[in-house]
């Protein structure tokens, strides 16, 4: 049995932790800030007697992060403090309470020049802000000394908060076509499934079973472009694919560079034994059915 303690519970990612683990204390970001110490030590040795106390293995999932990519852009010192101060601060707590750490990153600390999908070994080259951050707090981690994993995931989505899938429904209302990006490949993530590898890896950890790689990756199987993920959204709305028109990055530029490959080799998860999360495509019918 677990007590788990989801820094960001009010995300779409922490919603879905706290569905499929009831149990889980998932506090939101106002709740419990990562940047605060005293908040961090306070929640994390709360989880520790908790744990104690009811003969249960603590760990912390940390689905706390600032994924505001264009805004990161001139935000970057906020970005910062959450996505790289903040698993610092986590891990110092967690590690002088012998309580595992989980951490959620991304495949934007890749530089996306790639031809194939990405090891967790593979050389970091973030293209902006949101992904450098990210990796700072990857960084933090790996030289903490806690008992910690890192969880590489992309192109995440859910019920809850701003995302793709939902974008893509409000704009299917709104106009009778639309152009989305071709040239910008990766793997689509419900954030459910997700969710239930990083419990099932929680799990894994709890039992003495934790993976000896620090590094996972962990996303929907197989890939698709913007344009193809927008095609098969409106599929599943049931609306004609054929509104969705493809265009280049350079047609629709943001503040933000984007990686044009962010593909993610889900090997590593495999071999620690984890189960694969299904097709992505499969993924997002169980989504709009759901």
């Amino acid at each position: 049995m677990l007590s788990i303690l989801v820094p960001g519970g009010s995300g779409q990612l922490g919603q879905d932790l706290a569905a499929l683990a009831p149990e889980a204390a998932t506090p939101s970001s106002s709740e419990l800030n990562v940047r605060d110490t005293g908040q961090v030590v306070a929640a994390v040795t709360e989880l520790a007697d908790r744990a104690r106390a009811t003969g249960t293995s603590p760990v912390v999932i940390n689905a706390a992060a600032y994924t505001a990519v264009d805004a990161a852009e001139t935000d970057e010192e906020r970005a910062f403090a959450v996505n790289a101060d903040g698993p610092r601060v986590l891990a110092a707590a967690c590690s002088s309470r012998g309580v595992p750490l989980i951490h959620v990153s991304t495949d934007y600390v890749f530089a996306g020049d790639a031809t194939s999908p990405y090891e967790p070994g593979d050389l970091l080259g973030p293209l902006n802000a949101y992904g450098r951050t990210k990796a700072a707090g990857e960084d933090a981690l790996l030289g903490s000394g806690a008992r910690s994993w890192i969880v590489r995931t992309s192109w995440v989505y859910g019920k809850t908060g701003a995302n793709f899938v939902k974008t893509m429904a409000r704009l299917e209302k709104e106009r009778e076509e639309l152009s989305v990006v071709d040239d910008q490949t990766g793997s689509p993530t419900w954030s459910r499934d997700l969710a239930a590898g990083l419990l099932e890896l929680a799990g894994r950890i709890a039992a003495g079973e934790g993976p000896s790689q620090r590094v996972l990756h962990c996303t929907g199987g197989g890939s698709t472009t913007w344009f193809g993920f927008a095609k098969a959204i409106f599929a599943e709305l049931g609306a004609d694919p054929a509104r969705v028109k493809p265009c280049t990055t350079a047609e629709f530029p943001r503040p933000a560079a984007r990686p044009a490959y962010g593909v993610l080799s889900n090997a590593s998860w495999r071999e620690a034994g984890l189960t694969p999360l299904r097709d992505w495509s499969d993924a997002l019918k169980a989504y709009f059915a759901s």
